[in-house]
């Protein structure tokens, strides 16, 4: 699979601040990858260097399997869209009439205006005034506005900011469906962990100008196994089976609340306690939601 994005030891520094430091990113073919770290991390500037608008200080962009240069830059943003900060539109021409302009200093035909419309869910509203429009309305247009010329890349830079729950619910529908509607994929920033967990497939998250973490979503949820509860029958005939195994467990009614274990050793002791008589119930396990993950790597935990 190509990887549509890649960065090596990418820095910026602005005098003796490091802005971003060695980062190193590396975004597959068709996915939603989300850049995800609080304010001031590091992802609006590493999303401008992506998109050639600010020089890094060091290290490389690859965009689209070519570096990323001074000759080719043009070329390369030809085929990628961008949301970077607050979208941008003329508030009082109407929707269709913003498209006209952005797909005419794009050299694209107005009849994309019309399948770019669709896809963000904005064509009964193409006539109104953009300054009559939802703050959400606005970002789906900026959203319609990179969306000309079919770009293969998406680039949005916290794109449910300012928005309220129904409208991060609405921009979080509407970027699941864009890779299946335009084949386009897509880097989008945020803060909202939760929202993050909800919508994309590769993670990279960025703290202080660091990466803490990149890889598949599921492989950052390995590591969000929490303590193990179970409910038994008897009790008090697990205990002897937990101190054989080194574990100090305190019941509490008719459960038990053990450490967080890997499924080969949990799968193993839950055997041997349902073994002993104490008559297993139910077993649950508590999952560390990604903030919680999150936080304890930004408190300078590493992920193995």
């Amino acid at each position: 699979m190509q990887t549509v994005i890649k960065t090596k030891a990418l820095c910026k520094t602005y005098g003796k601040q490091a802005a971003v430091d060695h980062v190193e990113l590396h975004v597959p073919q068709g996915c939603i990858y989300g850049f995800i770290g609080p304010n001031g991390a590091g992802k609006s500037t590493t999303m401008k260097m992506l998109l050639g608008l600010i020089h890094p200080t060091a290290g490389s962009v690859f965009l689209l399997g070519q570096k990323l240069n001074e000759n080719n830059r043009l070329a390369l943003l030809r085929q990628t869209g961008s949301l970077i900060e607050s979208p941008s539109g003329y508030l009082h021409l109407t929707a269709q009439e913003n498209l006209q302009i952005v797909a005419d200093l794009k050299g694209v035909s107005h009849k994309e205006i019309t399948r770019v419309l669709e896809v963000v869910h904005l064509t009964a509203d193409r006539s109104r005034k953009v300054g009559q429009y939802s703050l959400g309305m606005k970002q789906r247009l900026g959203i319609a506005m990179a969306l000309l010329g079919n770009p293969k890349l998406l680039i949005l830079d916290e794109p449910t900011n300012g928005l309220d729950p129904a409208g991060i619910q609405e921009m979080r529908t509407l970027l699941a469906e864009m890779p299946a509607a335009t084949g386009a994929t897509i880097l989008v920033s945020s803060h909202l962990l939760g929202e993050m967990e909800q919508l994309v497939e590769q993670v990279g998250i960025i703290n202080h100008g660091h990466m803490l973490f990149e890889g598949p979503l599921r492989e950052l949820q390995r590591h969000s196994r929490g303590a193990l509860t179970l409910r038994l029958l008897q009790p008090e005939k697990a205990l002897p089976v937990l101190r054989a195994n080194g574990i100090a467990a305190v019941p509490r009614n008719d459960t038990l609340t053990l450490p967080a274990l890997r499924d080969e050793l949990a799968a193993g002791l839950v055997q041997s306690i349902a073994d002993s008589g104490a008559g297993v119930v139910e077993l649950t396990r508590h999952t560390k939601s990604l903030e919680e993950i999150f936080l304890s790597l930004t408190d300078s935990k590493e992920v193995h």
